[in-house]
């Protein structure tokens, strides 16, 4: 736990690490007090494409937890920065929230419901039979299919909810076409995290609850890990991965002194 302690750079998950709904974590207000005490470098890394960073800040501080815009960054982010490299001015068919269409504008890429250069998919309480037909006819006629992160559920109050691969699952088996995931675990999203906070990978460490994005992204990037079991993962869910974190902790207060 010392070594975790020392490291200069905490890249953390949000949904299940920090929070469940509207609620924090227990440990969750210690350990943000711990590293402003201790002058971390950190940032949220979220696969969760629906809310804006400021959404998302706001979000904690109605929880009690005072944190700057610029700690936090969202798959919807890292999302339209991939499509304005990849294809500076394309349009895209978007299905997901706010957040993620405010992430697209901002890259200056074009909502297109006729003949789009990509289908982009995030979540959204929003879907529907027209998403998935419009969207299945538009990836037949050329669309690129993108996705903002490859999480099948993600942790609500009360329980789990389904999540962008969820909803990209219809379109990939009615075109036969598989989407390019942009989000965790992909190692342009955790290379962007530590351009941000300005850290070497081996000064760094990842701190998630879900096996399959969290831990085997910080694992391909070289950084060190940590399991929190306040989300998806459990103990025993922990033992079907051929792969395993360097720390598991009961929660993210386990980690302060």
């Amino acid at each position: 736990m010392e070594e975790l302690r020392n490291k200069k750079g905490f890249i953390c998950d949000m949904d299940g690490v920090i929070y469940h709904g509207n609620q924090l974590v227990p440990g969750a207000k210690e350990f943000v007090e711990w590293l402003y005490r201790e002058n971390k470098q950190f940032l949220f890394l979220t696969n969760a494409s629906s809310r804006s960073p400021k959404e998302l800040q706001k979000k904690l501080q109605r929880m009690g937890l005072d944190i700057s815009e610029d700690h936090f960054y969202t798959s919807a982010l890292a999302t339209a920065k991939f499509l304005q490299k990849q294809a500076p001015g394309c349009s895209a068919y978007v299905i997901g929230d706010h957040g993620l269409f405010n992430a697209l504008y901002d890259c200056g890429i074009t909502i297109n419901e006729v003949d789009p250069d990509y289908v982009v998919v995030g979540e959204t309480a929003d879907y529907c039979f027209e998403h998935i037909s419009r969207a299945m006819n538009l990836v037949n006629k050329g669309a690129k299919l993108i996705a903002t992160n490859s999480d099948m559920t993600g942790p609500v109050e009360g329980g789990f909810a389904p999540a962008c691969r969820a909803l990209v699952a219809p379109i990939e088996a009615t075109t036969g076409k598989s989407a390019y995931y942009v989000g965790k675990p992909n190692p342009l999203m955790m290379r962007t995290g530590l351009g941000i906070l300005g850290v070497h990978s081996k000064e760094a460490v990842m701190i998630g609850d879900r096996m399959d994005t969290d831990i085997i992204a910080g694992i391909e990037t070289g950084l060190d890990t940590a399991l929190v079991l306040t989300g998806v993962s459990t103990m025993e869910t922990l033992n079907e991965y051929p792969y395993r974190p360097r720390l598991v902790l009961n929660s993210i207060g386990d980690i302060p002194d």
